[in-house]
Order: C-alpha cells, then sequence, then structure tokens
C-alpha cells in the first residue's frame, strides 16, 4: 500500500485488509510523507504485521510532476521490501470484501496475475457502480494497453516472478500497475475474474484518472505512449538476453 494525506478512509480500508491476513503475512506500507494523522491511524492498530516505510521524495519534484508518477514511485518503495510469494496492491482509500485474498490466492495458483473487478463507491461508502470493469478480456497484447491501459492497481495480485521482472521500474516512471500488467502479460500467464472483491472509491481527490476523463494534453499522451512502449521493448529485451546469457534463468 501506498499512503499520502490518507487519513479520512485509511481505517477501514486497514481493517479490511488485516482481518484476511494471516499470522506470517505482512502488509507493507510506504508513505509519501504525510502531513496529516495517517500514520498514527496505521500505528493505532498495534499489529506485527504492519511494516511502515517511509518514502524519500523530493518536494521540488513533488510541484512539477504528475500525482500518479508520484504514487508509482511509492508503490515501487514498498514493493521493493515486500517478502512474500503473493503480492496483493491496495489503494489507501478502498475497501476489500472479505473474501478477496481467498479467492484470488486460488487463481494465483494457476496463473501468475489476477486481477478481479470492483464495486465503486463514492465518499459515503454509497455504491454508485456495481461493476467498473464491463466486458473485459485479459491479456490484452502490448499495444492495446498501451492505447488503452485496464490494468488497476487495486484490483491486482500477483507472484513473486512477475515482481521480479518489473523491478526496477524504468527510469522514465510510468504508470505502476500498467506496468506489471505488461510485463506479466509478456512473460506469463494473467487472468481477469468476474468477483467483485474491491470496493473502489471515486472521490476528488484520487491520484488515479481511471474511470474519468483524462486532462492531460495530447502531446503528453502521446510522449507518454512513446516512453512506455519504448522502456517495455527494452525490459523485454533486456530479461531476453539474460535468458540466453544465463540459462539457468527460469520465468515459471
Amino acid at each position: 500500500m501506498a499512503t499520502y494525506n490518507g487519513s479520512n478512509y485509511i481505517k477501514n480500508q486497514v481493517f479490511s485488509i488485516l482481518k484476511q491476513l494471516k499470522e506470517n503475512d505482512e502488509l507493507v506500507i510506504s508513505d509519501d510523507g504525510s502531513t496529516d494523522n495517517t500514520l498514527d491511524i496505521i500505528r493505532s492498530f498495534d499489529d506485527r504485521r504492519i511494516v511502515i516505510l517511509n518514502h524519500k521524495r523530493n518536494e521540488s519534484i513533488r510541484k512539477t510532476t504528475y500525482p500518479h508518477y508520484l504514487v508509482s514511485s511509492n508503490y515501487e518503495n514498498a514493493l521493493k521490501h515486500a517478502k512474500g510469494d503473493l503480492i496483493f496492491l491496495a489503494d489507501q482509500d478502498d475497501i476489500w470484501m472479505n473474501n478477496k485474498i481467498e479467492i484470488m490466492t486460488n487463481y494465483l495458483k494457476n496463473y501468475s496475475l489476477v486481477m478481479s473487478d470492483c464495486s465503486v463507491i463514492n465518499e459515503s461508502d454509497v455504491i454508485f457502480s456495481d461493476s467498473f470493469f464491463s466486458n473485459i478480456h485479459l491479456p490484452r497484447g502490448l499495444f492495446l494497453n498501451i492505447t488503452k491501459p485496464i490494468y488497476h492497481g487495486c484490483c491486482m495480485a500477483f507472484r513473486r516472478e512477475v515482481l521480479d521482472l518489473a523491478l526496477p521500474f524504468p527510469r522514465q516512471t510510468i504508470l505502476h500497475d500498467t506496468w506489471i500488467g505488461v510485463i506479466a502479460e509478456n512473460f506469463s500467464d494473467v487472468k481477469f475474474i468476474d468477483d467483485k472483491l474491491v470496493r473502489y472509491r471515486r472521490h476528488f481527490n484520487n491520484s488515479s484518472f481511471s474511470g474519468g476523463k483524462s486532462k492531460n494534453s495530447i502531446y503528453f499522451k502521446m510522449m507518454y505512449r512513446v516512453k512506455f512502449l519504448w522502456q517495455v521493448i527494452e525490459r523485454i529485451f533486456s530479461i531476453k538476453l539474460n535468458v540466453l546469457l544465463y540459462k539457468d534463468y527460469k520465468v515459471s
């Protein structure tokens, strides 16, 4: 989980996660310098399974870059410290369904990455859309993911081998969930399931522009896609080169 000034909703989200975790599981939270009481709320759980990290950020960058770039960098910090074989991404303001981990863990026995559907709630926890995804199919292929990205971090879970391929994130930071999803598609099996396992919160302060019309300029959109494509190709080439050089490299 990546956090930043999430005190309004963080308590319910952390609770919805902790009650599903086993004794040896962990909830890794990377905080991007919250100035509200987000960290106080998290610490109040007094749960040894919670690991709190401070994301070292540059305030000047915060003022000049796009919010989702900062979020991706914060998630990368959390993912670098994750120790588990199965990794679930979580937003700070959503609510997990009680059977999320159980259902997705079963699918992860056969797939390297799984993404579920979700319902959409407002600031008052009222559901205003029963399904966020309608008739989608995974995998989608590299070019379709670039033109219309569909991977949504809060609905994703994946195995350790996917994380090993995705880290480190590209030098020119892109959306972390799209990056992980595309890398998984190119080297392993991915699966979309219809189960609605998250109550995804849409509100004014969302850092993600998913579900709404992007306000980015046409120039930004074009350059983003060009950079994304180049970085994916570069990573794929690098991985395949390592396979040729080191025969013992194996992706299950």
